[in-house]
């Protein structure tokens, strides 16, 4: 009888029995018919080197389908709403659970978006001010500066009865925007002398905008608009005619018989060049806009975008712009100082939010700092906020490298909270590259055993001891420990910043030296960045290349995020005498049946898409009479399939040698780039890939002082030994290099390591330590340096 108990008792119910998620037959991007089974309720990390499949097979396969399968649960009207999934290249995938991302994309630079507004922080204290404020000035849409006080009235037709009834109505929006800055907390000043030169005439080219020459067709408008005379010097205009000029409203005039639309200079400029993202202006137009334009704090609301009605109404001696302008920890203590029994549950849910802030170590954060000025450790952490109180459990979080602009120091914290995520009985998945994090994985999954064709294989899987014992590549470096220089480069100057204030900056005086490799380091949140941005990015001669990620089409590829495409272009126009743009994709060379897509994709609306690889070019892209021109004995298409270290072989010498596409290709090899197609759609790189085309395209620019924003960035433990040969090769080329870098390895190359703190926030902000990474290690005074010298074994 006791036998039979225990045997019923060992069975477990069937339910139970799911407790993996299997993926076989994965080929989503490089992956090679990966299998993998992944325990749930387990920590599991997915290492390998850039651009080895991880990001695919965690992001594109499991993720996108658990996700795809949650919004086929909607209706087919929500669904039309929602973005399309296509199915992932795989042959099963069982086991899944409901999948929540937190990846590493910067938050969208929408100008109005800040910290409060990205979470749920500023609609809670909004409902709070509406409650409490005093005087009482309206609704929660009173106190937010993205809604624009409006009133009006008049006659509207309403159908009543059978009959159309006109009846007078009027009404009043009250909202929290200032009128003058329209909530941005910034009003932009042109600098009219770089607009024009007043002493001479328009005839004379007075107008020195780009693009705005007399010869061509804004010259004829503004020569014949009849407005002022184009031959006096605008110097000698009257005060109408210089409105004339700059602020003239869109007016229809007559020029050689053409009916055309006359506008002023200013408003012209605001709607072609200042309408873009600065990022996305070519170069020259950059410039003249930062020449041009300089933006303010608003004087009416003093930058923080609220309307004085707004800003009158109070709790405690405090409106709502002085407690958004707090830091976010001394925020949560005024909070919780707050005893209104008629908003408790209001008052509890908001001091858990700033705390999840104040435990993810963002607490020297404000909520109104600009959403599109964090860094994408802090923007992915952001976003992470939501999850920390979540009651959910049994699903599956995704994390893209959450160590990424985390100090050592801070690693830690990240670490507790993935594995209270897991404690709480979720399966967290996490790609990362960092030992720190890969320590604490229940199971690890190693992918590999290189890049982009080389890789997309699973090279080992099993527990972070047997990775440690394995002959991969991760498993080889994971104990890898850099030890500080034994001699540094002497310094052949100084760049001098002297009061630097910015955010939290506490009137910083320093010498960074020049001609040497300068690593700028400290807690997130200390004031590097500020730093290093704020007082010297903007000088001449410096060339700053920041975290953000490029952004590119199913139609971009490195060749044309590069320039390389150019100089083929032309090559391939020359020896075959025809026009350079047969040879873009893009262009008159395109293929009419997927116009140079490569793909005809079928848009099934709520369904996921369908794209299938086009039949008349068979994917190449062109047209056949295009493939029929060569350069060097290769067609374009046969080109722009080869890898970068084959392009910079078949470009050095002989027909085919191309000086100026080999110096690009040179540059991409440099950055350990040899392996991608430079044909290859940008959306199929990973991450670190992109950063690294990103730092060998802005290598290419004319600067003596470069400034490197975290390069290590999603880069494999193999691949920074590669990153710190180039950062040496720069610097032997007589430039000088400044890097804000958390990574130890980084740390003790410098010949020199400026240290912030000593914490983050108003508690930062002060230099705490200058010098050599040998004597930062010795001291041992700063939190850096306790850790440098934990790595380096000292």
């Amino acid at each position: 009888m006791s036998t039979a108990t225990r045997v019923v008792q060992s069975e477990l119910p069937l339910a139970d029995s799911h407790d993996l998620i299997r993926v076989h037959g994965a080929r989503e991007n490089n992956l090679k018919d990966v299998s993998v089974e992944i325990p749930k309720r387990r920590l599991t990390v997915f290492t390998g080197v850039s651009g080895s499949g991880k990001s695919s097979l965690v992001f594109g396969t499991i993720a996108a389908e658990s996700q795809r399968m949650i919004n086929e649960t909607y209706s087919a009207f929500v669904q039309g709403f929602m973005p399309t999934l296509a199915r992932p290249d795989v042959d099963v995938l069982e086991g899944l659970t409901t999948a929540i991302i937190v990846d590493q994309e910067r938050m969208g630079a929408n100008p109005r978006s800040t910290v409060g507004t990205a979470t749920d922080a500023n609609a809670m204290l909004r409902i709070l001010f509406s409650r409490l404020g005093t005087p009482y000035i309206g609704s929660q849409q009173a106190f937010s500066f993205n809604v624009a006080s409006i009133s009006g009235a008049g006659a509207v037709t309403v159908e009543k009865a059978g009959r159309t009834v006109k009846e007078r109505r009027s009404f009043s929006v009250t909202g929290g925007m200032c009128p003058r800055c329209e909530g941005m907390g910034k009003v932009s000043d042109f600098d009219l002398t770089a607009l024009y030169d007043d002493s001479k005439s328009l005839n004379e080219g007075a107008l020195t905008i780009p693009g705005y020459s007399m010869d061509g067709w804004y010259g004829r408008i503004f020569r014949g608009c009849g407005f002022f005379d184009p031959d006096k010097p605008i110097s000698k205009f009257t005060r109408k005619q210089l409105d004339d000029l700059l602020y003239k409203e869109p007016t229809k005039v007559k020029v050689d018989g053409v009916n055309v639309t006359y506008e002023g200079l200013i408003p012209k400029i605001q709607k072609s060049f200042l309408s873009k993202d600065r990022e996305a202006m070519q170069p020259h137009i950059r410039a003249f806009v930062d020449r041009a334009i300089t933006f303010q704090s608003c004087p009416d609301c003093e930058g923080t975008r609220l309307s004085a009605e707004a800003r009158s109404s109070k709790i405690d001696g405090k409106s709502i712009a002085d407690v958004c302008a707090m830091q976010i920890s001394d925020l949560a203590d005024w909070v919780r100082g707050l005893d209104e029994p008629s908003v408790a549950p209001l008052l509890k849910s908001l001091g858990e939010t700033l705390d999840s802030f104040v435990e993810i170590g963002l607490g020297y954060l404000s909520l109104d700092r600009p959403a599109g000025s964090l860094s994408g450790g802090e923007a992915q952490r952001t976003k992470l906020i939501r999850h920390l109180g979540s009651s959910l459990t049994d699903v599956t979080y995704v994390f893209d490298e959450p160590t990424i602009g985390l100090h050592p120091h801070d690693v830690q914290r990240m670490n507790d909270l993935l594995l209270a995520l897991r404690d709480k009985g979720n399966t967290v998945l996490v790609v990362e590259h960092k030992p720190e994090a890969i320590a604490i994985a229940d199971h690890v999954v190693d992918l590999g055993p290189h890049a982009g064709t080389e890789g997309g294989q699973v090279v080992f899987e099993g527990t972070v001891e047997g990775l440690r014992a394995s002959a991969t590549l991760t498993g080889k470096h994971l104990d890898d420990r850099a030890s500080v220089k034994k001699s540094v480069r002497t310094a052949n100057g100084s760049l001098e910043v002297r009061g630097a204030d910015t955010h939290n900056l506490q009137n910083v005086d320093v010498d960074i030296p020049l001609g040497v490799l300068v690593v700028v380091t400290g807690v997130a949140g200390s004031g590097k960045s500020s730093l290093i941005t704020g007082s010297v990015a903007k000088r001449d001669g410096v060339v700053s290349i920041d975290q953000g990620a490029i952004k590119g089409s199913r139609r971009s590829n490195p060749a044309t995020y590069t320039g390389l495409l150019d100089p083929i272009r032309k090559a391939f126009a020359k020896a075959n005498g025809v026009k350079p743009g047969l040879f873009s994709a893009n262009s008159e060379g395109a293929c009419p049946n997927c116009n140079g897509a490569g793909v005809v994709y079928s848009d099934l609306a709520m369904m996921g898409g369908v794209s299938a690889p086009c039949e008349v070019c068979e994917g190449k892209r062109f047209q056949a009479e295009v493939l029929d021109y060569t350069f060097g004995g290769k067609d374009i298409n046969e080109v722009l399939t080869m890898s970068v270290a084959q392009a910079e072989e078949f470009f050095a010498s002989g027909e085919a040698k191309l000086p100026a596409a080999h110096r690009i290709l040179a540059r991409l090899a440099d950055v350990g780039l040899g392996y991608i197609k430079i044909g290859q759609p940008l959306t199929t790189l990973s991450g670190g890939e992109r950063q690294r085309l990103k730092l060998a395209t802005h290598m290419g620019e004319k600067g003596d002082v470069y400034i490197l924003d975290e390069p290590t960035t999603g880069l494999h433990l193999a691949d920074v030994e590669n990153l710190l040969g180039l950062l040496d090769r720069l610097v032997d080329a007589g430039k000088s290099v400044i890097v804000i870098e958390h990574h130890q390895a980084v740390m003790a190359h410098a010949d020199w390591i400026i240290d912030l703190g000593p914490g983050a926030g108003h508690d930062g902000g002060r230099i705490v330590f200058e010098g050599t990474p040998a004597d930062l290690v010795a001291a041992r005074a700063t939190v850096t340096g306790e850790h440098l010298a934990a790595y380096v074994g000292e």
